[in-house]
């Protein structure tokens, strides 16, 4: 256990938990932190080629706090120097060295180089399907705008090349798009994709099912998609919403109302697909990309997309007696186990 500093001992001492020490020790509960550490162990630096790498443990809750409260590598650091509780998360202490920005950022490409989010996004998914929480079933599909920099005021002197502008109603963006399949049940994402914000909805569909759910629900945005060549033959129920237009075509009667009526089911259905993406932009704060391309800002998807299915589904691993707890039952210490 790492040794407290005087200021980090002042604060385990405090009676009042804050909301920032009650997440933490949410997320320190319900996170598989083995089965993520097992993935990253492989390509992480061993101990005596070149600089001594942090342990590993330590490097992934920072980056993960790094997701959870939108921090560039230079914030992460000083947040670790400020903030008692991130740094207790982390099983730092104000007595030994903290990761610079530098490490921060050297442990972010190596994720990148190997492409590890994807496959921390899947561990995350197949932990919470051995949980029973992830069913598989039915599919909704969606996509949001993630907005980019549009000013050319930067080192390059232009625009990100990976980013387009598209138009949606009467106002235009600059960015990506980003594409999620979500468990029609559970509301955990279950695919990502990353592309140009100006790449139609419908052109993804296919790309967002794992083919093994037996219907599909989209809004009007992915008309056609159950004709694409990809889902021929296969034993598929597209719940697709109609465009607002050709129910207001329809004359009052018995037709528009039923109309309304299936329309109104399958909104019902559809606004499960809002909540991942309320979760990482309102809770996690990721309103704007922070990375240029897209196989970065890809990456770093996978990773909020993961977070957002564990934070969603807390209260109910929570609720699961003795299937994680902290080591030695405490907050902050750098790896958990299975009870």
């Amino acid at each position: 256990m790492t040794q407290l500093s005087f200021s980090d001992a002042e604060h385990a001492g405090k009676r009042k938990r804050t909301r920032r020490e009650v997440f933490l020790e949410e997320m320190e509960r319900v996170v598989p932190w083995p089965a993520l550490l097992a993935l990253i162990e492989p390509p992480y630096p061993k101990a005596g080629r070149g600089r001594h790498p942090y342990a590993l443990a330590t490097m992934l809750r920072i980056h993960l706090l790094q997701q959870w409260y939108a921090l560039s590598d230079p914030a992460m650091e000083e947040a670790l120097y400020e903030i008692a509780s991130m740094r207790q998360f982390a099983g730092l202490s104000l007595l030994e060295a903290i990761p610079d920005e530098t490490m921060i950022l050297n442990f972010r490409h190596l994720l990148e180089r190997h492409h590890l989010a994807e496959r921390l996004f899947e561990a995350v998914n197949r932990y919470l399907h051995g949980q029973g929480l992830l069913l598989r079933q039915g599919t909704i599909v969606d996509a949001t705008i993630i907005n980019a920099p549009s000013s050319t005021k930067n080192s390059a002197g232009t625009r990100d090349p990976e980013m387009r502008s598209t138009k949606k109603g009467q106002q235009w963006f600059f960015g990506m798009k980003a594409h999620i399949g979500v468990d029609r049940d559970s509301g955990f994402v279950h695919t990502v994709v990353a592309t140009a914000a100006n790449v139609a909805d419908v052109t993804q569909a296919t790309r967002l099912l794992h083919g093994g759910e037996e219907e599909v629900y989209a809004d009007a945005g992915y008309s056609g998609a159950d004709r694409h060549a990809e889902v021929k033959g296969k034993r598929l129920a597209w719940h697709i919403a109609g465009r607002r237009s050709r129910i207001k075509a329809l004359s009052a009667g018995e037709l528009r109302h039923i109309s309304e009526f299936i329309e109104h089911l399958i909104a019902k259905v559809h606004a499960r697909v809002e909540h991942p993406f309320r979760v990482i932009k309102r809770q996690f704060g990721y309103m704007k990309v922070r990375y240029r391309g897209l196989a970065k800002n890809a990456g770093q998807l996978n990773i909020l997309f993961a977070l957002s299915n564990l934070w969603m589904a807390r209260k109910r691993l929570l609720a699961m007696p003795g299937k994680m707890r902290p080591v030695n039952g405490k907050q902050g210490s750098k790896c958990a186990i299975f009870a």
